[in-house]
């Protein structure tokens, strides 16, 4: 797989998060905060360390992306279609009857798709059962997954956590999306959940601290996951919802909700000047 440099990442994550928008506005509804804090990551995953074939969306070998929290498909399906899984176009048919773009990854109609998730905490443990199995059949190929940090309230992320770590699952390995954030207010509220590198620790999981924006360090600690052996690793990425959309940054409200038209104009023009600064650069 041809690597793009750390300029040309950000430059597909800039140009992920404008698509991600611009086609939560099309629907008129959709998930856009969580959507933006995790588009570093993605980029990363899919442009300099996952090993897949846009050609054969099928193919045995290829390295497997869950994300567990599966609101925020509109950031993996703009990635996918930035990849080249499917037309750019068709992003802009999001949860449209006519569009094979449902609200949340479907892996039955979207090309690129290895799991069909929406239901908070379930998305963890198909990656513990992907990661497994290719332990059972020799195979190379590894897992990757993306949870959110809300989504770390429901019990079944736990009960993963302790299968991946009994099986040895060295092949596995998962980002927390820190973004601080959940549908009703900020995670230390609702139901708070540090020190999550303690918690995982004790779940006897290799852990790894980052910033999720920073791609110097999501590097780093994708080739620290890739020479750990004996545990599956959990990076705990530090994020900030709503991430280049400014009135959207660290704000709850944008959870759940799409940007009316003016609103819109504003995120688009934010968007696409942060494009053109990485592109004359």
């Amino acid at each position: 797989m041809e690597k793009l440099s750390e300029k040309e990442l950000r430059l597909m994550a800039a140009k992920g998060r404008l698509l991600a928008v611009d086609a939560v506005h099309g629907a008129a509804s959709g998930h856009p905060g969580g959507s933006l804090s995790c588009m570093d990551i993605l980029s990363v995953l899919y442009f300099d360390e996952m090993n897949v074939d846009p050609s054969r969306p099928q193919w045995e070998d290829r390295d497997r992306f869950v994300l567990s929290k599966g609101h925020c498909a509109p950031a993996l399906y703009s990635i996918l279609a930035l990849k080249g899984f499917f037309p750019v176009e068709d992003l802009k048919l999001l949860r449209s009857i006519k569009s094979h773009l449902s609200g949340h990854p479907d892996m039955v109609n979207v090309k690129g798709v290895d799991m069909s998730t929406g239901s908070l905490g379930q998305g963890l443990s198909t990656a513990v059962g992907m990661a497994l199995a290719a332990k059972v059949q020799k195979k190379s190929y590894r897992t990757y997954a993306i949870c959110g940090d809300g989504e770390i309230d429901e019990g079944q992320i736990w009960e993963a956590a302790m299968s991946a770590a009994k099986w040895g699952l060295d092949n596995l390995c998962a980002f927390v999306d820190v973004n601080g954030l959940q549908i009703d207010g900020k995670t230390s509220d609702v139901m708070p959940s540090e020190p999550l590198d303690k918690k995982f620790e004790s779940f006897n999981w290799h852990v790894i601290k980052i910033d999720g924006h920073n791609y110097s360090e999501i590097k780093a600690a994708l080739k620290e996951a890739r020479e750990t052996k004996g545990q599956p690793t959990m990076i705990i990425a530090s994020t900030t919802k709503g991430k280049g959309v400014s009135f959207m940054e660290n704000e709850a409200g944008w959870h759940g909700k799409a940007p009316d038209d003016e609103q819109f104009a504003v995120a688009k023009a934010e968007l696409e000047a942060a494009i053109r600064e990485l592109e004359v650069k």
